[in-house]
């Protein structure tokens, strides 16, 4: 299904899939008298939740996305993200804002495995990036969000597309429910930039414990309090470090598990999280869970990483046949420690 917001007749819309049916239902609320939409966060930092927010702040967040990529109207755009989550419903409202051409997919892991013309716009979770590298090619402008991008995609992208005459443009965002989406970019391809760009009109400053503080009036009145580290070098650029309630205190040193997880993928393809298992002695006890079968020879990689402190060594390395997952594509961190406790 092609949805023309240039040209615009819902009624003329029928769907085929669950999803286009669910596409359909959200634009039909999207375009009633109601001035909010309800909206589902993923759960992966606690209980997932609902809540409403402002059309017209989702208008300026699709503003400043549109503004920035340099969408233009009659633009083609691919949704493959859950349109329950703000990721998909901000495809929806950034099509109708730029007035854009809307080719729906459905949601799996290969969104693009029959795609054959090139989109101008395009949002995906890692998984389904690595799983359509050879069709990425096809996409101008490319976002990445959900979860990290590991060391070993980023490599990946830049192989596949560094011989190419392909016009891509690759970003990793930052953002969360509560922002409406991104609220920053960091380039990945062509170019590799180590800090996140947050869009005009938005402060960055940090709290007491180096976390980021967002003022984005067009999108939130209030200042946002976020539990990310952070360091901020300058107005409009940070880099992000971890999550503070990931933070794992092992014999009085604070390790920052997302750092290590990027350091360790430059090594390895599988997916690995490092936690803080409860230790008598150590407090936290830093373990290593790597997805995949387990592998003397990942075990060996890992061993002889030149970790920049002795202690951000994991003290175990357990292998599980899968890490769970949100519906959108994080690492749930929360269930992978329930796994754990249960073996």
């Amino acid at each position: 299904m092609v949805i023309d917001f240039n040209n615009l007749e819902i009624n003329n819309l029928h769907s085929h899939t669950e999803f286009e049916k669910k596409v359909i239902f959200f634009l039909e609320e999207w375009l009633s008298d109601s001035e909010r939409v309800k909206v589902q966060t993923s759960g992966s930092t606690g209980a997932p939740k609902i809540f409403e927010i402002e059309k017209t702040k989702m208008l300026n967040s699709a503003r400043m996305t549109c503004s920035f990529l340099g969408l233009n109207e009659d633009d083609k755009a691919l949704i493959c993200l859950p349109v329950e989550y703000i990721s998909g419903k901000m495809m929806v409202v950034r099509s109708f804002e730029r007035k854009l051409k809307l080719i729906v997919k459905n949601p799996s892991l290969e969104p693009l495995k029959d795609l054959n013309e090139t989109v101008d716009f395009c949002a995906m979770t890692p998984l389904q990036v690595q799983n359509s590298l050879d069709k990425i090619h096809l996409i101008n402008n490319l976002i990445i969000g959900g979860a990290a991008v590991s060391e070993s995609l980023k490599s990946t992208i830049s192989q596949k597309l560094r011989h190419s005459n392909s016009m891509t443009r690759i970003y990793e965002t930052y953002g969360m429910s509560e922002t409406l989406s991104h609220i920053a970019l960091k380039e990945i391809f062509p170019l590799a930039d180590n800090y996140f760009t947050v869009f005009e009109n938005i402060s960055i400053s940090k709290d007491e414990r180096g976390c980021l503080k967002i003022f984005a009036p067009d999108l939130n009145s209030e200042i946002l309090q976020t539990n990310d580290l952070v360091e901020i070098s300058n107005d409009n650029q940070f880099r992000f470090l971890g999550r503070i309630d990931h933070v794992i205190n092992s014999g009085g040193a604070k390790i920052f598990p997302e750092a290590l997880e990027t350091l360790v993928k430059k090594e390895i393809q599988n997916e690995v999280v490092f936690l803080g298992l409860k230790d008598e002695s150590l407090g936290q006890k830093l373990i290593a869970v790597i997805e995949g079968k387990e592998s003397e020879d990942l075990i060996k990689k890992i061993t002889e990483i030149q970790f920049e402190r002795s202690f951000h060594k994991p003290k175990e390395i357990i292998f599980v046949d899968e890490i769970p997952r949100t519906a959108n594509g994080k690492v749930n961190r929360i269930q992978l420690m329930k796994i754990l406790h249960e073996k």
